[in-house]
């Protein structure tokens, strides 16, 4: 019997079988799939082989069919190893926010260039732009962020969980596929998925004052269907994350997740250029040129410093 995993709660995968039941369902203690070491070797949107188990015990996980793509970041904990946020996705909308709390541009990058590695197509939500009305600073800060990210060819999509404001917009970009929605702690997350899927009744949570940062509402990652819209229309939502750890990245091949610095690359002097010292560097130039923006560039840097696995052992 196959079917989607819907739902991890850490001990247990639910399933929603081909057939049309939704199955709790389990996996053998030594289970792991050939390949990557991870804290979650079974992830929501894995399409699975289950084996009914006689007397009524709960079935077992035997087989995940081969993924298409997924997201993945470096564990918070375990430096050598990964956590798949989900997996066959058909786009990922990252949530971000530019004012309580304050969503770094690093973290973006980051995101975003993990999106461009395992061939997920990414668009920019930026929530919560209620809080800037009226803030001519701030409004201009929006735009400014905005245009940057359409510049290189990721959508962008403004909204505001709270007035309304683009949920039309984006429920559009939702139609007919598989969407994992990610994000920092705190983003409104938990609350457009409240206002795209009516019930859903998704946990929200106020800002801690203290520190301006998000707490957690959201425990385990799990599918929604998304209804009045066309068959196979799906939200993934996923716990918030605080950092996001690259991983498996190969310090020649980085450039190429980020779509600016690869289209530079191309006329750098050598084929292997980590745009970082080599002479003849287009990158370096187009940076003093002002064609690269100086955040985007770091964020690159930022990435190639993560072969240092000492940066991880407190966390992320």
């Amino acid at each position: 019997m196959k079917g989607t995993v819907i739902k991890n709660t850490g001990s247990s995968y639910l399933v929603h079988t081909d057939d049309g039941r939704d199955m709790q369902c389990k996996i053998k203690g030594n289970f792991r799939l050939k390949g990557i070491r991870t804290t979650n070797p079974v992830a929501v949107g894995d399409i699975v082989t289950l084996t009914e188990s006689a007397g009524g015990d709960m079935p077992y996980i035997t087989s995940v069919e081969p993924r298409r793509n997924y997201i993945i970041r470096r564990s918070s904990n375990l430096s050598k190893q990964a956590h798949i946020l989900a997996a066959n996705l058909d786009q990922v909308c990252l949530v971000v926010t530019l004012f309580h709390p304050t969503t770094s541009t690093t973290f973006i990058d980051r995101f975003l260039a993990t999106a461009e590695a395992y061939r997920v197509p990414a668009v920019l939500v930026i929530n919560k732009t209620d809080l800037i009305a009226g803030d001519e600073e701030a409004e201009e800060y929006l735009q400014a962020i905005k245009y940057l990210y359409e510049s290189i060819g990721y959508k962008v999509c403004v909204v505001s969980a709270l007035t309304g404001e683009g949920i039309e917009s984006l429920r559009l970009m939702l139609d007919g596929k598989v969407t994992l929605f990610s994000g920092n702690s705190g983003v409104g997350k938990s609350t457009l998925i409240n206002d795209l899927i009516p019930g859903a009744s998704l946990a929200t949570a106020e800002i801690s004052v203290t520190h301006d940062t998000g707490m957690h509402t959201t425990t385990f990652s799990e599918m929604f269907a998304v209804p009045d819209m066309s068959p196979g229309t799906y939200i993934i939502d996923t716990p918030g994350v605080k950092g996001f750890g690259t991983l498996e990245f190969d310090r020649h091949e980085v450039g190429h997740y980020f779509p600016e610095i690869f289209r530079i690359g191309a006329e750098c002097r050598y084929n292997n250029c980590t745009h970082t010292h080599e002479p003849g560097c287009a990158v370096k130039q187009a940076l003093d040129d002002h064609l690269i923006a100086q955040s985007r560039y770091a964020s690159y840097l930022s990435i190639l410093e993560d072969e240092n696995e000492e940066k991880y052992r407190k966390g992320y």
